[in-house]
C-alpha cells in the first residue's frame, strides 16, 4: 500500500514493541494509517493490538477529523502515483494503486483522479468514460454502472458539481448535477443498491416548510460559474416522503469590487468561494503571461434561511500569509472544501514545468486563516492527473 523499507524498520520494532501496551496504543493513535499499516505487517504482537476493536473505535473516530489531500500524478503513457498528505503529519505518503487497479483498467486506459471520501477513492477512465470506485484499505475495486447520461470522459466532471458521501463502512453514495435540456438535475449513486436515481431541482425555497432545514445537514453543488452569477443546487441527504432528493435551485450573484485592472480565478466548493486577484508580471527572460498573487478573498455564507441571493464577503487571507506564499506563476487552478466549520482551499500552480501547492484553511468561528506548508512532492515535469481533499483514512 505505502513504500517503505521492512529491512531497515526491523530492529526498531523489536525494541517498539517492548514497551507498555498503553504506551504503544497511544503511539499509534498518532500514525497515520499507511504507517500503522506497516508496522502491522512486521510483528504479530502490534497486529494484535491494531487489531483490538477498542484501539479500531478509539483511532477511527480520531482519524475521521483528520484532514488529507490527496494528488494523483503520473508520466505520459507510464506508471501513476498517488500522493497523500495529512494536517497531522509533516510528509507526503505514497499509495502504490496500480496493481488494485488492473482488474478493472485495460492497457492504454487513461486514469484520472476524481475524488475521495474517508477510504473510498473515485477515478474515471477517460478513454472509456466509466468511473472506478476503490477503497484503499480493504482494496475492493469496482466499475460503477454508467449514469443516466452515458459515459462521460474528464472534461464532463467539475469538481464543485460533485460530491462523494460515505454511508456506512463500505457504502457511499456519489452525487453530482449538470444541466439536462437547461434544467439542473441532481444524479445520484447508490453502492447498496448499485443503481442511479436524478431529480430535477426545483426553483428557489419557494413551497418549503417555514421552518428550514439545517445547511449540515445539506451539500451544495455547483452547476454553473459564472463571472457575476453562479447556479448552486442545495441537496439534502435525507430523502423526502416519496423517497426521493429534493435538490433547490440558487442562483447567488457576485457584486464584484473593482478589479484594477487585476487578473481573477474564482474556485468554488461546498457554497463557498475564493477570490484569487493576481497581476501581470514579467520573468527574468521578459515573457509575459507570468502573474503575481495580489489577494485571496474568501466568500459564501450561503444558507438556506435567506441569505443565498449574493455571495457574501468573509474575509481575506492575512499579508504576512500572502507574503510567504507569494510566487511567479503561468496557470492555476484549485479545490475547496467545507467540512465541520473549517473551509479549506488548496492552490495548484504551475511555473515552466514546477508544480507548488498552497494549502490554506479559515476556521469560521474564531475567523482565523491558517497557511499549511507542504514539502515537495516533487511533481517537475508530471502530469497532474487530479487533486482532491478527502476526511481521514479508517481501519475500517
Amino acid at each position: 500500500m505505502m513504500e517503505t523499507n521492512h529491512d531497515s524498520s526491523s530492529t526498531n520494532t523489536i525494541g517498539f514493541c517492548l514497551l507498555p501496551s498503553e504506551i504503544i496504543q497511544n503511539i499509534l493513535l498518532h500514525l497515520a494509517l499507511p504507517e500503522i499499516i506497516c508496522l502491522k505487517s512486521l510483528n504479530r504482537f502490534v497486529a494484535d493490538v491494531i487489531s483490538d476493536k477498542y484501539f479500531v473505535r478509539a483511532y477511527n473516530s480520531q482519524a475521521r477529523s483528520t484532514a488529507w489531500l490527496f494528488v494523483y500524478k503520473k508520466r505520459w503513457n507510464r506508471d501513476a502515483l498517488l500522493h497523500g498528505f495529512n494536517d497531522q503529519s509533516n510528509r507526503w505518503f505514497s499509495f502504490q494503486i496500480d496493481s488494485l487497479l488492473n482488474p478493472i483498467i485495460r492497457p492504454g486506459d487513461d486514469i484520472y483522479f476524481l475524488t475521495a471520501s474517508c477510504n473510498v477513492f473515485l477515478f474515471v477512465s477517460n478513454t472509456r468514460g466509466e468511473v472506478i470506485a476503490l477503497n484503499l484499505v480493504t482494496k475492493a475495486v469496482k466499475t460503477i454502472p454508467p449514469s443516466p447520461l452515458g459515459p462521460r470522459g474528464t472534461s464532463s466532471w467539475r469538481r464543485s458539481g460533485m460530491k462523494l458521501v460515505i454511508t456506512g463502512s463500505d457504502q457511499f453514495q456519489f452525487l453530482f448535477v449538470d444541466l439536462v435540456r437547461n434544467s439542473p438535475v441532481l444524479f445520484v449513486y447508490s453502492s447498496q443498491t448499485d443503481t442511479w436515481q436524478s431529480t430535477e431541482a426545483r426553483e428557489g425555497l419557494a413551497g418549503m416548510p417555514r421552518v428550514c432545514p439545517k445547511e449540515d445537514d445539506h451539500v451544495f453543488l455547483n452547476v454553473i460559474d459564472g463571472p457575476y452569477e453562479s447556479m448552486v443546487t442545495a441537496v439534502g441527504l435525507e430523502r423526502d416522503a416519496h423517497n426521493n432528493y429534493a435538490p433547490i435551485v440558487l442562483r447567488p450573484r457576485f457584486n464584484r469590487r473593482p478589479s484594477d485592472g487585476l487578473n481573477l480565478l474564482q474556485v468554488y466548493g461546498d457554497g463557498s468561494m475564493l477570490v484569487i486577484k493576481s497581476s501581470g508580471c514579467g520573468d527574468d527572460d521578459g515573457n509575459t503571461g507570468v502573474r503575481m498573487l495580489n489577494d485571496i478573498e474568501l466568500w459564501g455564507g450561503l444558507r438556506l434561511n435567506g441569505s443565498w441571493h449574493n455571495w457574501e464577503y468573509i474575509s481575506k487571507v492575512p499579508c504576512k500569509i500572502k507574503e510567504q506564499i507569494r510566487k511567479p506563476y503561468r496557470a492555476m487552478r484549485g479545490c475547496l472544501e467545507r467540512r465541520d466549520g473549517i473551509i479549506r482551499a488548496v492552490l495548484l500552480s504551475n511555473y515552466d514545468g514546477l508544480w507548488d501547492i498552497i494549502w490554506l484553511s479559515y476556521d469560521m468561528g474564531r475567523s482565523l486563516w491558517a497557511w499549511l506548508p507542504l514539502p515537495d512532492c516533487k511533481m517537475k515535469g508530471l502530469n497532474m492527473a487530479g487533486i482532491a481533499f478527502s476526511s481521514g483514512l479508517t481501519l475500517s
